[in-house]
């Protein structure tokens, strides 16, 4: 689960992380009196998505005067921004943050994250801060300094002043960095998160080291301890497919492609988008219905999945284990029936009563194409959606 920017620096403020002052706002004229009350000449005007890459997509704002805190903001509220990672439909901005304007000396980069290849947290520090990391990684590695801490000792001193020197950080700032790592650390276990990016952390011209931008993910397995995170939650900025399919039980992944996916099991759902990968089609999804596929269920799945416009064929591929597959296949024949789907659907089964699951799906009289495995299903599903 994400949480805005402005959310992010309540949970800063309230571990002891230095951030600038700012205020919510909702309304153009909110924003003017919030500029007047934080004072100064120079405000950002932060649209607040969930989404990276704001300032180059028109997302933040330096105003110099009240008419450009009321223009930008205008301009913001009540518009989508679409940035490289928000997608085309771009993401809603229903608030915008007012932030009183730093004086920044260097701006550098800190996030602290899950790292799963050696299951340990993870702190990734770069001179090269304000930058997507992804591409300081790529044109200058040598920038990016790292530390991974073992969880039954926390992060250790020679790891503090490593990261550190990394930043090129004098006496002063070290200690203040010293701190913040302590207090992002604490942050990051109690509240259960996955990611906290800081980018750019910046040091002012007085010597001061301050958060100027926040990020923080909460893992969503752990959700139910996390109550009053919770509450954070901002259901406008999810995809409206992804939060019905969870309402339901349903894993799904809205993609780029078109030949939607239908699959229980997150390894054989990878499985089937490989294939089709692999013989030049393009997935519009992941989606797994769990070992107990019922007609509710795949109906459900059924709906989220045409309502992609983009989606021109669907392959179901079910193993039926815990459910036989003549079940199954009632259930794909009702779904069909039942919500109209236009589309061609390959159907691949296999597993318990495979041979009664096809007979029932021949003899639906829709236009449903049996498969016998997996590449069978994949080369079938990747002709029809071309047709």
């Amino acid at each position: 689960m994400n949480l805005h920017e402005y959310q992010s620096k309540q949970l800063f403020r309230e571990y002891g992380i230095a951030v600038p002052e700012g205020i919510l706002v909702d309304t153009p004229e909110a924003a003017v009196r919030a500029a007047e009350k934080l004072g100064g000449d120079l405000w950002v005007i932060k649209a607040q998505v969930h989404a990276g890459g704001r300032g180059k997509a028109g997302g933040v704002k330096f105003a110099r005067s009240m008419d450009e805190v009321h223009r930008y903001t205008a301009e913001m509220l009540d518009t989508r921004l679409v940035t490289h990672q928000s997608g085309a439909e771009g993401l809603p901005v229903n608030l915008v943050y007012v932030e009183f304007g730093s004086s920044i000396d260097r701006e550098l980069y800190l996030s602290m994250l899950v790292d799963r290849e050696n299951s340990q947290i993870s702190f990734i520090a770069s001179e090269a801060g304000g930058m997507d990391i992804e591409q300081v990684a790529d044109d200058t590695p040598e920038k990016i300094v790292t530390a991974s801490v073992v969880a039954a000792s926390g992060i250790q001193p020679y790891q503090v002043r490593e990261l550190a020197a990394g930043l090129n950080l004098d006496k002063s700032q070290s200690r203040q960095f010293a701190e913040l790592l302590s207090n992002i650390y604490r942050l990051f276990q109690e509240c259960d998160a996955s990611l906290v990016e800081v980018n750019p952390l910046i040091v002012t011209k007085d010597g001061d080291v301050v958060a100027l931008d926040a990020k923080i993910t909460i893992e969503e397995n752990a959700l139910f301890r996390q109550e009053r995170l919770v509450k954070m939650r901002d259901i406008s900025q999810e995809n409206v497919a992804e939060r019905e399919a969870e309402e339901n039980g349903l894993n799904y992944v809205s993609l780029d492609g078109n030949i939607a996916c239908m699959v229980n099991g997150a390894g054989l759902a990878m499985a089937t988008m490989d294939l089709i990968k692999l013989h030049g089609g393009q997935p519009a999804n992941f989606l797994d219905v769990g070992g107990g596929a019922t007609v509710d269920r795949v109906a459900t799945a059924f709906k989220i999945i045409i309502a992609n416009e983009n989606v021109t064929a669907i392959l179901v591929n079910i193993f039926g284990g815990i459910v036989r597959c003549d079940l199954i296949a009632e259930g794909i024949i009702t779904a069909v029936r039942e919500i109209g789907v236009t589309c061609p659907v390959v159907v691949r089964l296999e597993g318990t009563n495979v041979d009664k699951g096809k007979v029932l799906l021949a003899e639906s009289k829709l236009d449903i194409i049996t498969a016998d495995d997996l590449t069978d299903a994949a080369l079938k599903v990747i002709t029809a959606s071309e047709c």
